[in-house]
């Protein structure tokens, strides 16, 4: 129902393709995601538990896992809401202003999608380990970056760093900027007109960022494995320590760890979903309530107010 009327169309299929060329693409589909995503998970949660929980949970709680479980929590920790600030902040200067070198700002956010992993560790190696004039002037003052947890933070900020903005940047530029002007305009600062007008505005855009960028951090393997030098029970992140595990054929520890991230992964999923399918509810009831609220406007003399009926009434006079 569109305006109080309804549209013999609007629940239509979008095709009218034969019910054969539906199912035969939906069970493509499935038999792709069965093979390539359902049976292998399936396959390293089996792994890790046909030993038994006992062996599970010992495999888990061993001083280096734990170690390697408490890296990548605080990495995320430190991680995400770095990220979730400097995207915000880029977002509104992107959408909100104009000014030279803009575009060329928007490609270098970017840049951690198309730049391997791997190479973006080699940058903070050759820009701070310990041979480069930076690096050494840091050591000196006792602060090591590179083979240290500030190496393994650097390195995971840059790869995670382009989601929040890149979320938040397309709704801002949909939503404008007059709502955040009108609030100006009724006196409201600028910290008031962020609280009250623009988070809101973003928040679920702004949700998925955090979202994706928390599931990023926990899981990065090629920069932290460059930059954090595999130290025992200290660099170690839980990728890296799946790595060293399956290297020295403890299958029980790299499937234990494995299935660990995998359920973080799928946590992470289900939380997108349910908000997802939140979001849209909201606004599908939001769309019902301004269509029960909407009253069209009168057609003919008859349907007008007595008052508005009566050519001798001057003070409110027939539309």
């Amino acid at each position: 129902m569109i305006g109080g009327q309804d549209y013999p169309y609007q629940n239509a299929p979008a095709t009218k393709a034969p019910a054969w060329l539906r199912w035969l693409l939906i069970g493509i589909a499935v038999l792709f995601m069965t093979v390539m995503l359902v049976i292998p998970l399936a396959a390293v949660f089996y792994e890790a538990l046909k030993g038994g929980w006992q062996l599970y949970l010992a495999a888990l709680t061993d001083s280096e896992a734990w170690a390697a479980i408490r890296l990548t929590l605080l990495t995320a920790a430190i991680v995400v809401p770095i990220n979730t600030v400097i995207g915000i902040a880029l977002a509104w200067l992107l959408t909100r202003f104009d000014f030279r070198g803009k575009q060329f700002l928007t490609t270098l956010l970017d840049l951690p999608f198309s730049v391997s992993p791997v190479v973006a560790g080699l940058m903070f190696v050759s820009l701070l380990g310990a041979n480069t004039w930076l690096g050494g002037w840091l050591e000196y003052f006792g602060f090591q970056v590179i083979f240290a947890i500030p190496g393994i933070v650097l390195a995971t900020l840059f790869v995670t760093f382009p989601f929040v903005a890149r979320e938040v940047i397309p709704l801002m530029q949909s939503q404008g900027a007059s709502e955040e002007q009108a609030a100006l305009t009724l006196g409201a600062s600028g910290w008031q007109m962020f609280w009250r007008v623009t988070l809101p505005n973003i928040k679920w855009a702004l949700l998925y960022g955090i979202i994706l960028t928390n599931a990023r951090a926990m899981g990065e393997f090629g920069a932290v494995s460059v930059v954090s030098g595999h130290i025992r029970g200290e660099t170690n992140t839980m990728p890296l320590l799946v790595e060293i595990a399956y290297n020295e054929y403890n299958m029980v520890a790299a499937f234990a760890l494995s299935s660990l991230l995998a359920l973080l992964a799928l946590v992470t999923l289900i939380i997108q979903q349910i908000l997802t399918r939140y979001q849209a509810n909201k606004q599908s009831n939001e769309t019902v309530q301004e269509d029960i609220n909407f009253q069209p406007l009168p057609t003919a003399p008859s349907e007008y107010p007595k008052h508005a009926q009566d050519p001798s009434n001057k003070d409110n006079p027939t539309p």
